[in-house]
């Protein structure tokens, strides 16, 4: 049995297992080990609802979910959509968008090392040539909309500031955010819904015409030109 299919079956046993003191031990050592992992794989969350109240909610997702791969530094990619249907949150229904942004880090974290394309490889290309090009997002790039939430917002302030920063002025619509690693760091900035349905259409094949009438479609008064010109600048397609 190889170590990615040993980790859940073992956490089950345990959790499963007769009262043995032995097995009692293990037992809350190996939950403890996925609870401080869910900790540390998701800061902003833990930021916006207390450290006491996260690790109640993340014992419950651990005995729901255990983790598939021994790697737990990636452990966690279900509990965005744990935390959307667990009642107690309804009332913070933007705890799923900042939880997803988490761990969107670690996917741009550990992703492939690829080459970005340069912010002025299209420069020259003739409007027909440039509409039928196949732009592929770097594997390094993850991007997230909500249409509703300020879910960039709550999650950069969330990573970026200390326990006294002001919630207050934020404003309650609709958010996008891009993280892309360009060299060894993660880094992000805003997105527009049609900037999202471009990287979309882009990651699922598309020509740029057809991703351009993707993006015009979620935002009618999408700005074309800026939209690209921030992808490119942030690395988020992979080089040619």
């Amino acid at each position: 049995m190889t170590g990615a299919a040993f980790q859940p079956d073992f956490v089950k046993v345990l959790q499963g297992a007769p009262g043995h003191p032995a097995m009692a031990v293990y037992r809350n050592t190996v939950v403890k080990g996925c609870i401080d992992a869910l900790e540390a794989n998701f800061p902003a969350v833990v930021r916006l609802v207390g450290r006491d109240w996260f690790r109640s909610v993340a014992a419950l997702y651990v005995a729901e979910e255990p983790p598939p791969d021994p790697r737990l530094f990636t452990y966690g990619g279900g509990f965005p959509a744990f935390l959307g249907r667990f009642e107690p949150a309804a009332e913070l229904p933007y705890l799923e968008g900042v939880a997803r942004l988490d761990h969107l880090w670690i996917e741009s974290l550990t992703g492939a090392d690829a080459d970005a394309l340069r912010a002025d490889a299209l420069a020259g290309l003739a409007p027909e040539a440039l509409g039928d090009c196949r732009l592929v997002p770097h594997p390094a790039a993850r991007w997230s909309w909500h249409p509703r939430l300020p879910i960039g917002t709550l999650w950069s302030r969330s990573r970026e500031t200390d326990e006294s920063a002001d919630f207050g002025d934020v404003v309650w619509s609709g958010e996008g955010l891009l993280l892309t690693r360009p060299g060894l760091d993660v880094r992000w900035c805003s997105l527009t819904a049609g900037g999202a349905a471009l990287l979309a259409a882009c990651a699922d094949g598309c020509a740029l015409s057809d991703a351009a009438a993707a993006a015009l479609k979620a935002e009618p008064g999408c700005d074309l030109t800026a939209a690209m010109a921030l992808l490119l600048q942030q690395g988020a397609f992979a080089g040619a």
